[in-house]
């Protein structure tokens, strides 16, 4: 790319050159041929015409100034105009020669022939090398610049090929991430599954040990209600039992001291009769003094006759104790059983 920039550079240098060299020649073999023909036409022109001499040359010569511009413009082009302009060129030159060294061939100076042929054959010859110069130059760019646009082409499509790259890297790269975010999303997903259905199970095994617990502890009371149960049965029971066999002491004691009241009684009544009759004592036979049971055997007989519901008067009989004292055990009996 560089090698073709300078080359360019260079041809157009060269064409600025050639340009430069066709203009001064053209220039100089114009001016030398108005000085060379206006001669020859004012000797040929009617007395008095003599001024328009310089017209002929002026006008030959401009086709050739019009050759060599559009020449150079259409080989710049790269184009072809046919065969007029090289007729034009050949025409507008084989005049310019006649024209130059019209004079000396009249004169029979063939070294005036030579010198001013010089003119116009190089500005024929300079015309047809710098049409074929700026040809092959044009040519030449022509090469460059395609060249140029191969290599602009080739650049591009490198430049895409290398987006493309770039793009289908990043396309890879951003494939990649998401992927690994997928991946990364998909195992925190499974994680947290995991840590849900973890947690699900540890609650569930949770509420089974409580619900374990709660029966346990259900059939726990349950038990003790049971045991507690059989242990008021057995107590009762027991209390029962003891109740009974207090109430058969206490009937057995009870039928005892009646007996010994009413062997005493038979007895006293035996003395009585076997005595001679006396004044009866005013008090009962069935209330005297040495009838009152000592304090345990009285406190024995009122939890009896309390436990078989015998009025206090009736206790208090059986004892030999007062109405009084008998209330006032009976009292103390009740308040126990309210404690306990």
């Amino acid at each position: 790319m560089k090698v073709a920039a300078m080359a360019s550079k260079q041809l157009v240098g060269a064409e600025r050159t050639l340009s430069l060299g066709t203009w001064s020649i053209t220039f100089g073999a114009v001016l030398f041929s108005v000085l060379t023909v206006t001669p020859l036409v004012q000797r040929t022109m009617p007395a008095g015409w003599g001024w328009t001499a310089p017209i002929l040359p002026l006008v030959v010569d401009s086709a050739v100034v019009i050759v060599i511009r559009l020449d150079s413009t259409v080989a710049r082009l790269g184009g072809d105009a046919g065969r007029w302009p090289a007729i034009l060129r050949w025409l507008t030159g084989l005049m310019t020669v006649a024209l130059n060294i019209g004079d000396s061939a009249l004169k029979g100076d063939l070294v005036g022939v030579g010198v001013h042929v010089v003119a116009p054959a190089l500005l024929i010859a300079t015309g047809e090398a710098g049409l074929a110069y700026r040809r092959a130059i044009t040519r030449r760019l022509d090469e460059i610049a395609r060249e140029q646009a191969e290599q602009t082409e080739r650049e591009r499509a490198e430049r895409k090929a290398r987006e493309q790259a770039a793009r289908d890297e990043r396309e890879r790269e951003r494939e990649v991430r998401e992927r690994a975010e997928r991946e990364k999303r998909e195992h925190t997903e499974w994680l947290e599954a995991q840590r849900a259905e973890r947690e699900a199970n540890e609650r569930r095994e949770q509420r089974e040990h409580e619900e374990r617990l709660r029966r346990e502890e259900a059939e726990r009371q349950e038990r003790a209600r049971h045991e507690q149960r059989q242990y008021e049965l057995q107590r009762e029971e027991r209390e029962r039992a003891d109740r009974e066999r207090r109430e058969q002491q206490e009937r057995a004691e009870r039928e005892q001291r009646e007996r010994q009241v009413r062997e005493r009684a038979e007895a006293a009544a035996r003395e009585r009769a076997a005595r001679p009759k006396q004044t009866p004592a005013p008090r009962a036979v069935n209330t005297p003094a040495a009838d009152k049971m000592n304090e345990l055997d009285a406190l024995a007989t009122v939890r009896s006759g309390h436990a078989a519901g015998d009025s206090v008067r009736t206790i208090a009989d059986r004892t030999g104790w007062s109405v009084g004292w008998v209330s006032a055990r009976l009292t103390e009996i009740r308040d126990e059983q309210q404690a306990a």
